[in-house]
């Protein structure tokens, strides 16, 4: 079976994203667990989280996926902006825990001059300051396009900061194909190349999800550009092998592309009759 879901908008609780993810064919989502652009955060209402994981147990969902905000930046040089992600992380973190056994993940981060060996201590500090030995939330690390000084453009950074973490089982990685193709992994030609190359460098049972994305940008461009599926420059032929990988086609997928509800429902269709 296709786990499949798209990002669906947390404004009217847990229950409504479950119902709004199944009329569209879906069996899993992604959502802000805050203002992805502040800071602020609803509370957490246990009806709504008990009819929630009710309707997903009913009906078979693949793990949910909480997302930070975008302005997190874990390896920032400037100490307030690292306190603002260790406070958004904890407090996620715990509020997650109200559904158990799902995913959370983030962007590593920029390290804005830095250096990556410098960003990568700061992203180790704050994960082992915060992860806790009884949380059931995996967190992943998201692969990113490489653009600036951003960490995380390559499997070897994401490996020398899953290597530090002392939990390191209570973490793992979101591969955002859009991101990777932009830094510079050819999952349209060489998908099985890029995939041996992760195996090497982090381990392939730590790849946890997939943000499922076609790229406007062209192969190895470090921009961060999404594009519906099948009308950017992965196209649909890779994005099917994708999905029907022996290594990924478990996985649970979550489109990121630039569309409204009933657009995602119909990229849902569409993948779902290309699984085999």
């Amino acid at each position: 079976m296709l786990n499949i879901g798209c990002h669906l908008s947390a404004s009217k609780g847990y229950e409504h994203m479950g119902r709004e993810a199944l009329s569209i064919g879906a069996n899993t989502f992604q959502f802000f667990t805050r203002n992805p652009r502040g800071s602020s955060v609803k509370k957490v209402s246990e009806k709504d989280v008990a009819a929630m994981i009710a309707l997903g147990q009913e009906h078979h969902f693949a793990p949910l996926l909480g997302h930070a905000p975008y302005t997190l930046n874990a390896c920032s040089a400037d100490p307030r902006i690292r306190e603002f992600a260790h406070m958004v992380l904890s407090e996620d973190l715990r509020n997650l825990e109200y559904l158990p056994n799902n995913f959370y993940t983030f962007h590593p981060g920029s390290h804005v001059g830095q250096g990556a060996e410098a960003g990568i201590d700061l992203i180790v500090r704050l994960l082992n300051q915060i992860l806790r030995p009884e949380q059931t939330t995996t967190v992943l690390l998201e692969t990113m396009s490489g653009k600036g000084s951003e960490v995380g453009g390559s499997f070897d950074e994401l490996s020398l900061i899953l290597g530090r973490v002392n939990l390191t089982e209570k973490m793992g990685v979101c591969l955002d194909t859009c991101h990777v193709y932009s830094a510079g992994y050819n999952v349209v030609n060489e998908l099985d190349d890029v995939l041996e190359q992760f195996n090497k460098c982090i381990g392939i049972e730590k790849l946890k999800a997939i943000h499922l994305n076609d790229s406007m940008t062209p192969y190895a461009s470090k921009k961060d550009r999404h594009a519906r599926i099948g009308e950017g420059t992965i196209g649909l032929e890779a994005i099917v092998k994708i999905i029907n990988h022996p290594q990924l086609r478990n996985l649970p997928f979550y489109l990121e592309t630039p569309n409204e509800v009933s657009g995602y429902g119909k990229e849902i269709r569409l993948l779902r009759e290309k699984y085999t």
